[in-house]
C-alpha cells in the first residue's frame, strides 16, 4: 500500500511508536492545511511557519496518548490552533496588508493582468475584513469555509459548542457580507 493511501489512524499508529516516515506522511498530509490556516490567523509568515512548527513538534510528543476520539486532522488543527493563540496572546496584533493566498502560489503569467489585479484585490478585501473579526469567529470561519471542517470538528478544535460555533460563523459570515458589499 502507497503511503498516500495509508489512512490516518494507522499513519498515528505508527508514528506513535516513533516510525518517522509515518510522522512524514503525517506532515506532508496535513502541513499545508494547517499552514493556510495558521497564515492567516497570524500576520507574520515566520510566526506561522513557527507556530505550525511548534504544533507538529507537540504533536510528535504527544501522539502516544492521542485516542483516536476526534480524527487526526481534526486533532492537529486543534494543536495548530492552541499555538496560534498561545502566540496572539505573547504578541501585540498588527494588521498589515498580506495577500489572501502566497505569492508563491500565483502564476501571474498564466492569469489576465487585469483579472489577476481584480482578484488580488477582491482576496486584498477580503483578508482585511478578515482581519477586523475577532479570532473566535475569524478562526471558525476559516475552519469551516477554507478547511471544511464540520461544525463538530470546529467545536473541538476550538474547544467550544456547536452552538457557539454556530454563532461565531453567523456573525463572522454578517460581517464579510457588509464589509464585501461593494464587491457583489
Amino acid at each position: 500500500m502507497d503511503d498516500d493511501e495509508v489512512p490516518d489512524e494507522v499513519l498515528a499508529r505508527r508514528a506513535a511508536l516513533l516510525d518517522r516516515a509515518a510522522f512524514r506522511v503525517i506532515v506532508d498530509r496535513h502541513g499545508p492545511a494547517l499552514y493556510r490556516y495558521a497564515r492567516r490567523m497570524v500576520d507574520d509568515p515566520h510566526d506561522t511557519e513557527d507556530c505550525v512548527q511548534e504544533a507538529f513538534a507537540a504533536a510528535w510528543t504527544s501522539l502516544p496518548q492521542f485516542a483516536g476520539r476526534s480524527s487526526l486532522r481534526t486533532w492537529l488543527f486543534a494543536i495548530t490552533a492552541h499555538k496560534v493563540r498561545s502566540l496572539q496572546r505573547r504578541r501585540a496584533r498588527t494588521a498589515l496588508p498580506l495577500p489572501f493566498v502566497p505569492d508563491e502560489e500565483v502564476d501571474s503569467h498564466a492569469v489576465d493582468p487585469e483579472r489577476w489585479a481584480e482578484g488580488t484585490d477582491l482576496l486584498g478585501a477580503l483578508h482585511a475584513a478578515l482581519r477586523e473579526l475577532p479570532p473566535g469567529p475569524r478562526s471558525t470561519w476559516l475552519l469551516r469555509e477554507i478547511e471544511g471542517l464540520s461544525y463538530e470538528q470546529i467545536a473541538e478544535v476550538s474547544g467550544t459548542t456547536t452552538s457557539t460555533v454556530r454563532g461565531q460563523l453567523h456573525r463572522a459570515r454578517a460581517h464579510l457580507v457588509q464589509r464585501m458589499e461593494a464587491w457583489r
